[in-house]
């Protein structure tokens, strides 16, 4: 797809007829190409859904690894009324209502980024705000260089507080399933 025309506002039915080999989100209706992930970025992620999948088996949530659609816009009966899009690296759901053939339409239990050079701005303040304002209860972001994990929590008025940080010592209890603990010697080994 040629680079797409930054003065024009892109919906969810556009982001559909766009190359499957590339990885796009699109914010408030701007165009935004993300890069192929480090194996650093792989590896985290991957062990992240891992120990995180392992837990919910036959269990009611379903988790989900970039990449896959998520739109947090308030409800469009059609996808040229869905302006955001983004694709979390790591994603719990716990409404399969709302899990159609392309992603999630909805607000998810857990999101989990990792960061990187190319994407630290998006993750900390597009993504932040965009989370917290649809009502995502918890949201990681992940940064492999530091080798530490800032837990957001939503708050009683509605907006994330001071991030619980985590380094690679630690273990992480997810707030909204509390018997799900989260090694991060595992997450961070062999980096």
């Amino acid at each position: 797809m040629p680079w797409p025309d930054q003065e024009r506002k892109y919906t969810y039915a556009d982001y559909l007829t766009w190359p499957e080999g590339e990885r796009w989100e699109i914010f408030d209706g701007a165009a935004y190409l993300q890069a192929a992930p480090s194996w650093q970025h792989q590896s985290i992620s991957g062990e992240l859904y891992r120990q995180i999948s392992n837990y919910f088996v036959n269990k009611h949530c379903r988790v989900f690894a970039a990449p896959f659609d998520l739109c947090l816009a308030e409800y469009s009966e059609t996808d040229e009324g869905i302006d955001t899009v983004v694709q979390p690296d790591v994603v719990v759901v716990c409404d399969e209502s709302k899990l159609k053939k392309t992603g999630y339409f909805g607000v998810p239990a857990l999101v989990i980024e990792t960061t990187s050079p190319a994407t630290s701005r998006r993750d900390r303040v597009l993504k932040f705000n965009l989370y917290e304002k649809a009502g995502v209860k918890e949201y990681w972001i992940v940064d492999p260089e530091g080798k530490f994990v800032n837990v957001f929590t939503l708050q009683e008025n509605n907006r994330y507080g001071r991030p619980e940080t985590y380094t690679e010592e630690h273990k992480i209890q997810i707030g909204a399933f509390p018997d799900l603990v989260i090694d991060l010697s595992i997450v961070f080994a062999n980096l």
